[in-house]
């Protein structure tokens, strides 16, 4: 469970000279990110890194951190790639597969016994390849990390789109597929396209009701879901020294709901007290060796119109809490705006169920300032009107919180503690009721709320706001409530007012734990033995995906054109398919069933183009694939948008599309339908997507000389006999190209072996 104190010395021991170097190479002071990036490249790389925004470069983490739902896939990928060991520190975390019901004790024994062969199968890969594995129970992976692994000035990638939540501790932190994190683990560089910037300084101090969240919730307002695409977001500022190292994760978790490759803060007093309080004192002697490093350059900081693509300023001091949603994480509202939206928009007032914690908010101040309220509505007689969760990020923060007594706080309030798990966050949640799919109100201090995504129901508006604010909300039951300027009836009739929530950044005596829930690996286990059952509904090993022919794509059909929003949960569901997330053919059975078709509104409906009846889009698929027909996905703007489950890549190769052809895509999904030799191609034109139509037969033309740069053509031949001829675009490099003639990147990787 220790940290690599020598890999870190050896991170910290080429800083100054290849920050030096960069700046030298590039003629000015330079951002943190800047350094970091820098830092971190393959010898050869830097001259093409300083064209900041235009080329792919290959990066060397340090760290490769997996979910168990992405694992599994990703595992699977690495047993193919012919190496004895990872290359670099590697861990596995149990926290997808928990569902909640009940509770904590019940509902995590009932997972161990569920999914005791998926659990088998990671803890024995774990072992046989040098991989730490974090048992389930021991936390949710981002605030593990956040609590064991993380440093200022280190780069990890892992397999979950909320990695960027080690930010918080100066870490750049990436979300990406399990084909990138078996190529690090294999011992290969990670490319990634050197993204843009965007600075965010803070001013003033947050105080009273405003949380980090708030900051976050007011970037995403600002930047949209989409607004952060390709960059990394940089906060920088008093306001930003001032925040606790937990309340900087957040931010940089939920900067994921932007688009952002990534979000990071500088190293400073409150990362280094953290670092103390979770016994890493170590760290903080290395960190303020080189101290200089771990932040951008004070010219930076002074004119951050120069140096960054886009700069935003929020007053800590100023700010509001905000509440998010519904159906979507960048629709903001101030607190004080926000009764009145519920009311013009027809949102149910009435709210049934607050949650709090998820990897985004379940740290112990967290905990603590929630419970600061719990208390004050014993206190003050008030029971909660609407169900309340608590969700503890890590089986160290529910010890430490059991022991403070906050735990019993939220049991006298009417709380349900859930097990340290991502559970309703995923759509991990047994809601009793669900199934009526009536309209209902939650809030929520989680970081996504698309439609369905927590418990499958597609009219409950779902809403994103602090645990402050959620367990505020939680005690009136009522979303018109204004904790900062309302008053509520107790049991004794009398009106009675909130105060301000109040916590600690830390635990005042420190951390405590029987057991975090860590299994070390074998030192040697090449006598390790990994067994799949071939007759196992859960777990399938993989078979190479087929090179490309070396002719044009002719024939396609059209599987769907999907309409507007159409994220990873639309392309591959969570809650009950993550069971099959180490199947691919079972899992493939909820390929695409929530997008929306264009051609009649219905999700999971379209047009089979060999029988004319209509039917599910899986069906549909496999029906090609039997008679060896290739089809075409078209989608909208952002498309793939969300978690970083590369199965939303792999279940449409696997099937038999060949390509998907969209207005815009998001970053880890692009990369992912890559890695796995599918072609990610882009509207030249994004109106030409009007152009689609449903008996559509579809070419793609120029693949002889599929070159960096160089459009295609995709020929539209209409069931009318016309025909449309329309410029695709593609930000494939030579290397990419080469995943794609070889079928994917997996099959280059074995020839390396």
């Amino acid at each position: 469970m220790a940290f690599d104190i020598e890999m870190i010395k050896a991170v910290y021991e080429k800083y100054p000279s290849r920050i030096a170097a960069a700046r030298k190479a590039v003629g000015r002071p330079l951002t943190l990110t800047e350094k970091i990036l820098y830092a971190h490249l393959s010898e050869g790389e830097a001259k093409v890194a300083y064209e900041r925004g235009n080329s792919y470069v290959d990066f060397q983490p340090d760290r490769v951190a997996m979910q168990d739902a992405t694992a599994q896939m990703a595992l699977l990928q690495f047993m193919q790639a012919g190496r004895n060991q990872v290359a670099v520190p590697s861990t596995v975390h149990c926290d997808h597969l928990i569902q909640a019901e009940v509770g904590a004790t019940a509902d995590l024994t009932k997972a161990k016994d569920k999914n005791r062969e998926v659990y088998d199968f990671l803890a024995s890969v774990s072992n046989k390849y040098g991989i730490g594995f974090w048992k389930p129970g021991a936390g949710i992976i981002h605030q593990v990390v956040l609590e064991n692994y993380a440093f200022p000035g280190g780069m990890m990638i892992g397999t979950d789109s909320h990695t960027p939540n080690a930010g918080g501790l100066g870490m750049i932190a990436i979300g990406v597929g399990g084909a990138d994190a078996c190529d690090v683990m294999a011992g290969l560089p990670w490319e990634l396209k050197f993204p843009k910037l965007i600075g965010v300084k803070l001013t003033g101090k947050l105080s009273g009701w405003t949380s980090a969240k708030d900051v976050i919730l007011k970037v995403a307002g600002i930047l949209t879901v989409k607004g952060g695409t390709g960059a990394v977001v940089e906060y920088f500022g008093e306001g930003a020294n001032a925040l606790s190292a937990t309340g900087k994760g957040t931010i940089c978790n939920m900067g994921a709901e932007i688009g952002a490759t990534t979000s990071i803060f500088g190293y400073d007093q409150k990362t280094a007290d953290y670092l103390k309080g979770t016994d890493r004192a170590d760290i903080v002697a290395l960190a303020d060796g080189i101290k200089e490093h771990l932040n951008g350059d004070a010219e930076v900081y002074a004119n951050p119109e120069k140096y960054f693509d886009q700069v935003i300023e929020i007053n800590l001091s100023e700010l509001e809490p905000h509440i998010n949603g519904p159906f979507t994480p960048d629709l903001a509202w101030p607190i004080s705006k926000f009764a009145a939206a519920v009311k013009e928009n027809g949102w149910p007032a009435k709210l049934e169920v607050g949650l709090i914690g998820s990897c985004t908010n379940s740290s112990y101040e967290d905990i603590s300032r929630a419970a600061s309220l719990a208390q004050q509505a014993v206190d003050k007689k008030l029971q909660a009107k609407s169900e309340y969760t608590i969700t503890p990020g890590s089986e160290q923060v529910r010890f430490t919180v059991e022991r403070d007594g906050f735990l019993n706080i939220f049991d006298k309030m009417g709380g349900v503690v859930l097990a340290n798990a991502c559970g309703p966050c995923i759509g991990q949640w047994a809601r009793h009721g669900a199934e009526k799919q009536e309209k209902n109100s939650i809030i929520t201090s989680f970081n996504r709320n698309f439609a369905k995504r927590a418990d499958g129901n597609p009219n409950t508006h779902s809403f994103v706001a602090s645990p402050e604010i959620v367990t505020a909300m939680a005690i009136a039951g009522d979303l018109t409530f204004n904790p900062m300027t309302d008053t509520l009836t107790n049991k004794d009739g009398q009106q009675v007012k909130l105060e301000e929530p109040k916590g600690l950044e830390l635990p005042t005596i420190g951390f405590a734990v029987e057991d975090a829930g860590y299994q070390a690996p074998a030192e040697d286990g090449s006598d390790v033995n990994v067994i799949v059952d071939p007759q196992s509904e859960r777990l399938q090993l993989l078979e190479p995906f087929l090179p490309w022919e070396g002719t044009d794509l002719k024939g396609l059909k059209l599987l769907i054109k999907a309409k507007g929003k159409c994220t990873t949960d639309h392309i591959s569901m969570a809650g009950p398919w993550l069971r099959f997330r180490g199947h691919l053919d079972n899992i493939s059975n909820n390929m695409l069933i929530g997008a929306v078709n264009f051609f009649n509104e219905a999700t999971n409906k379209v047009k089979n183009q060999l029988t004319g009846e209509y039917g599910e889009v899986p069906a549909v698929q496999r029906q090609y694939k039997l008679h060896g027909v290739g089809s075409i996905v078209i989608g909208d703007e952002n498309y793939g948008e969300g978690s970083s489950r590369e199965h939303a890549a792999m279940e449409p190769r696997f099937l038999g599309v060949r390509a998907i052809l969209v207005k815009s895509f998001a970053r880890i999904h692009e990369t992912n339908l890559k890695k796995q030799g599918m072609l990610a191609l882009t509207f030249a034109n994004p109106e030409d997507y009007e152009l689609i139509q449903e008996d559509d037969s579809i070419d793609i033309v120029g693949l002889d000389s599929f070159a960096p740069g160089k459009q295609l053509t995709v020929v539209l031949n209409h069931a009318d006999g016309n025909k449309h001829k329309i410029k695709v675009n593609h930000t494939y490099n030579a290397g990419q190209i080469g995943w794609f003639k070889a079928g994917s990147a997996l099959n280059l990787i074995k020839g390396d072996a």
